[in-house]
């Protein structure tokens, strides 16, 4: 147990944090700040909250940042070994965690678990350790602890044998995998992920759903009922209506719409193209190749639709140092570029793929959208989803994976796919792009009142309120 206490009442850990640091070739450093609903749930608490986001130092310049005394109120760096980090975040976070959660695994040749495993799981253990000691030195006598994401699920049982005055949280923002896939990992590592968590008073998820499937896992694994105690709990996190609105019409955003509606250009007989959008990270679970599969067999399928609709894919790489993502964004591109080399005509490229991150085009593209078209493998949420029906100007037909969490509450509104099903998205598709007018508009207003149930100020709050009150059962 620690004997000293800090002065923070409400603390947040994940592994990254709301600034990074960059260092050019004079050494200056320069700061960048980022969103996303833990920043707007701090920004809604007030300053004068005592609140404190412990996160880990990324990159050279965030690490350099610390080690000069650089930060600012309010964040605290933490200066984890790079390999520590490295084989915690890369090695068992995103290639074990994030594969077991979304189901991702080619198994006949995955996952492997051996000696050099049980070397990364330490770093692992050690990188969670390092945030448990960090929040158990800042925390006030009694503060609540908000502990964030696959990265860092066993904070919440080191947290506890550290501070047991604490209420602690933990939030899933992934989905959770059921108990048959779930114990593909060994049996003493599921128990210390499920362990971990269940040191937390309370354990929170995106949906019912992916909650059931932790609490069905906890069964499997650990034995009938929870005896720790932990509450479990539901936060749909939900978009950001003000900001979207707002942001998607600045200047910079109107500039890229008259970009891409050129790039999109007119039909043969002059009317305006339709445009299939889908704006994702180039991450495994996204599916964005079945996704253009399945325009190319409308195109295939339907030759009424040639020269008449356009996908744009913005497809942003992601996790570029994994050799599988790598290789996957080189997927996405060979499949965009067959498409283009089949069926293009002089006036008419049928997919406009982006890899280059551009927040305003992205906003663009919500904007002149027919379709949205979002079929991930497996999501937590998936907010591109909840934010295309808020942001779009004529009304927008989302196509969206029943395995999605946002399909709990956008599914009865939105033309529902089997992600796996190329052929279904297909018509899907068609369906989407010969949607009446007035039942696309209807959809595209109820879409956009569910998205923006729980926004993410609110989201927070309820998660902090909802400790709180389990902290004095």
């Amino acid at each position: 147990m620690v004997s000293t206490r800090g002065t923070h009442n409400i603390l947040v850990a994940s592994n990254r944090g709301p600034i990074s640091y960059t260092q050019d070739e004079t050494g200056t450093l320069t700061a960048k700040r980022g969103g996303g609903g833990l920043v707007s749930g701090l920004s809604a608490i007030g300053p004068d909250a005592g609140a404190l986001w412990v996160c880990s130092a990324l990159g050279d310049g965030d690490r350099e940042a610390v080690r000069r005394g650089v930060g600012e109120d309010g964040v605290r760096m933490l200066d984890i070994d790079a390999d520590t980090h490295a084989a915690a975040y890369n090695d068992i976070a995103n290639s074990v965690l994030w594969f077991v959660n979304h189901m991702l695994y080619q198994t006949p040749l995955e996952p492997v678990f051996d000696k050099e495993f049980r070397r990364q799981w330490a770093a692992y253990e050690t990188y969670n350790h390092a945030f448990a000691e960090a929040l158990a030195e800042e925390a006030a006598e009694g503060a609540a602890v908000l502990v964030q994401d696959y990265h860092l699920v066993l904070v919440p049982r080191m947290l506890r044998e550290l501070r047991p005055d604490l209420r602690i949280g933990h939030f899933s923002h992934t989905p959770w995998a059921p108990p048959e896939y779930f114990r593909l990992l060994p049996d003493d590592i599921a128990a210390k992920v499920l362990g971990g968590i269940l040191g937390a008073d309370r354990a929170a998820f995106l949906t019912q759903r992916w909650a059931d499937a932790f609490t069905d896992c906890c069964h499997a694994v650990l034995g009938p009922g929870i005896p720790s105690g932990t509450r479990i709990g539901v936060h749909g996190l939900g978009a950001d209506a003000d900001f979207l609105r707002e942001r998607s019409h600045r200047p910079d955003v109107d500039e890229r719409l008259a970009v891409l509606r050129e790039q999109i250009g007119t039909a043969p007989d002059g009317s305006a193209r339709k445009a299939i959008v889908r704006v994702d990270r180039t991450e495994l679970s996204k599916n964005i190749v079945r996704g253009l599969l399945a325009f190319r067999e409308l195109l295939e399928e339907r030759p009424e639709w040639r020269e008449r609709v356009v996908h744009v894919a913005f497809a942003y790489p992601s996790r570029q140092d994994l050799a599988v993502y790598r290789d996957y964004t080189a997927e996405v591109q060979r499949v965009a570029d067959e498409i283009n080399s089949q069926y293009a005509t002089p006036g008419w490229t049928p997919v406009l793929l982006n890899l280059k991150d551009d927040f305003a085009r992205s906003l663009a593209s919500y904007r002149l959208a027919d379709v949205a078209l979002v079929n991930p493998i497996r999501d937590g949420m998936n907010l591109v989803a909840k934010e295309v029906p808020v942001v779009s100007d004529d009304g927008c037909v989302l196509v969206l994976s029943r395995e999605a969490g946002a399909y709990e509450e956008l599914g009865e509104d939105a033309v529902v796919v089997n992600p796996y099903d190329v052929s279904g998205t297909a018509r899907a598709l068609h369906e989407a792009l010969t949607m009446p007018v007035g039942e696309r508009a209807e959809r595209t207003k109820r879409l956009a009142a569910a998205a923006t149930a729980l926004p993410p100020a609110q989201w927070f709050l309820d998660q902090l309120e909802a400790l709180r009150s389990a902290g004095q059962a």
